[in-house]
């Protein structure tokens, strides 16, 4: 089904940026409100719901043990794959994976590996032959622009509640359900994935996704303690150097006050 933004809801979104203004009243630096509510799914080793305005993602952590990757034998393994769900938006449908989901599966895989968040190594159980395997879970709930960061800031709450499970070794048997009271070993500094989007000429953070439509690109910077740590540029338009260091510059700025807001959550 492809339900678009009307042209003229565009062209206004575009004419009241020029004039530093958004239609609901915030500035193009500014966050939707944000709120996050951990356990809520009792299958899963942790979870969070999170919601930036209107826009809402689940995000559960899964763990079992299987063989690591050749080219790291003694670090454990990361998935992170993204589920669109019909009920979110009327522009899904039922189906395979479609780009938009890949896309939020490996910026967020991205965003966690390129700022060491998860200390891989110790989740080793044997070099080689046996490591801990962390799966993330990305559920849409609701789609009101900027699933992105929504997804990231999900990912890193479920991860910073989850706990790995008993492991019988005499059986080589995961007990899930069974918290060995461990927490999945994670590094003090959270990445925080920030998505500036160009549309016309400004550029803004956190879209509804009637902003989200009027962009004509985006990129996704993962922040860790003020450092760039991973980036991604999404849609096929160029960039030229002045909107590119535009891009970044608002992301930079914008980290500060994000970075506040979850550390209130996961404190």
């Amino acid at each position: 089904m492809t339900i678009e933004t009307p042209k003229l809801t565009i062209d206004r979104i575009r004419q009241y940026l020029t004039e530093g203004k958004r239609f609901d009243g915030r500035k193009l630096d500014e966050f939707r409100k944000l709120e996050i509510e951990f356990g809520v799914s009792n299958k899963a080793e942790g979870s969070a719901r999170v919601k930036l305005g209107e826009t809402e993602v689940i995000v559960g952590v899964k763990m079992d043990v299987g063989t690591p990757y050749p080219d790291s034998p003694d670090k454990g393994n990361l998935m992170v794959t993204a589920e669109l769900l019909p009920l979110s938006s009327p522009r899904i449908d039922l189906g395979p994976p479609k780009f938009e989901a890949i896309e939020i599966g490996r910026v967020v895989d991205r965003g966690l590996r390129e700022s060491h968040f998860i200390e891989f190594d110790k989740l080793c159980m044997e070099e080689g032959k046996k490591v801990w395997t962390i799966y993330v879970d990305i559920y849409t709930i609701n789609d009101d622009g900027n699933l992105l960061d929504a997804a990231g800031i999900g990912a890193i709450a479920a991860l910073k509640v989850a706990e790995i499970p008993k492991y019988d070794k005499e059986n080589e048997k995961v007990l899930f359900g069974e918290s060995s009271g461990k927490k999945v070993p994670l590094s003090k500094e959270i990445p925080i994935s920030i998505t500036a989007y160009k549309i016309g000429n400004e550029v803004v953070v956190d879209p509804t996704r009637e902003e989200q439509d009027a962009a004509e690109t985006k990129i996704t910077t993962g922040i860790t303690n003020g450092i760039i740590a991973s980036m991604q540029k999404g849609e096929s338009e160029d960039i030229d150097l002045e909107t590119f260091e535009k891009m970044i510059d608002l992301s930079e700025k914008t980290w500060h006050d994000l970075n506040k807001k979850i550390e209130k959550f996961l404190k």
